[in-house]
Order: structure tokens, then sequence, then C-alpha cells
């Protein structure tokens, strides 16, 4: 779900709260050592992503926050902020050239790079996260 997060809205928030989850509280976050990624740069988007980035002249740039259920993709275009909501199950992760990440949400896609090493260790939290909270499949029974 691709939405316009800029204003507050109980709408979206809520659709979004029921997709992903509602934030973690301060003493999850703690524990979790945070739940947001340093700052990423976006090289390549879906078509639908990449019309809103063309706006601007600004870099393209996004974050990621975790949530229970999900990821929040947030990035800017013309002074309004834009969330791509993937739940886990939906969440696909691939890794191409160094420090290049793609994250794929049905028809959606954002490919993404950073200068640290930090993003290797960010994209590893949130597998594990994902892979220790989704139900159990049958074809794991």
């Amino acid at each position: 779900m691709l939405v316009n997060v800029s204003y507050n809205n109980k709408n979206i928030t809520r659709k979004v709260d029921d997709a992903v989850g509602k934030p973690f509280t301060l003493k999850e976050r703690w524990n979790m050592k945070g739940i947001g990624s340093p700052k990423l740069f976006i090289t390549e988007t879906s078509s639908e992503i990449w019309n809103l980035l063309i706006l601007d002249n600004n870099t393209n740039s996004c974050n990621i926050e975790m949530r229970p259920k999900g990821i929040i993709v947030r990035f800017r275009s013309l002074l309004e902020t834009f969330a791509l909501v993937i739940p886990y199950y939906k969440l696909t992760i691939y890794k191409g050239d160094f420090a290049v990440f793609s994250i794929y949400k049905d028809h959606y896609f954002i490919k993404i790079t950073s200068d640290t090493k930090a993003i290797q260790k960010y994209i590893r939290k949130v597998l594990d996260y994902k892979a220790d909270n989704l139900p159990t499949s049958i074809s794991d029974l």
C-alpha cells in the first residue's frame, strides 16, 4: 500500500496500523537496539514510485521503520512524505551488488544502497525478526 502520510489522517493511520501493527513501545525499541534504518539512497524503483520521485530535483533517499507485523519504507517528494507499507508475509528482500538491496511487495519495488555497513546489519535484523515472528507454515510441520 503506497500512501501519503504527510498529514495526520486517522483513516490512513488506522489502515497502516492494521497492516503492519502499532509502533513498538520505547522499551521494545531499546531492547531491539533501534527499529529505524540509516539513510538509504534509492537507485531504482517501480514506475508508481518513480513517478513521485522525479517530480523534484532532490536526492532520492528513504528510510525503513520496523513494526511488529511489517515494515514501512518512507521517502519524500515535493515536500510530501510517502510510505510504502509492507506486511512481513508480502516482504521479499534480495541482495544485489555490493551494498545494493531490493525490497519487493507485489508489484512495488525499491532498490537501495548505503555508504556504510550498517544497512547490512539492519537488513539482517529485519529478516531475523520476520523469521522469528511469522506464523508456522504447513510445510514446516
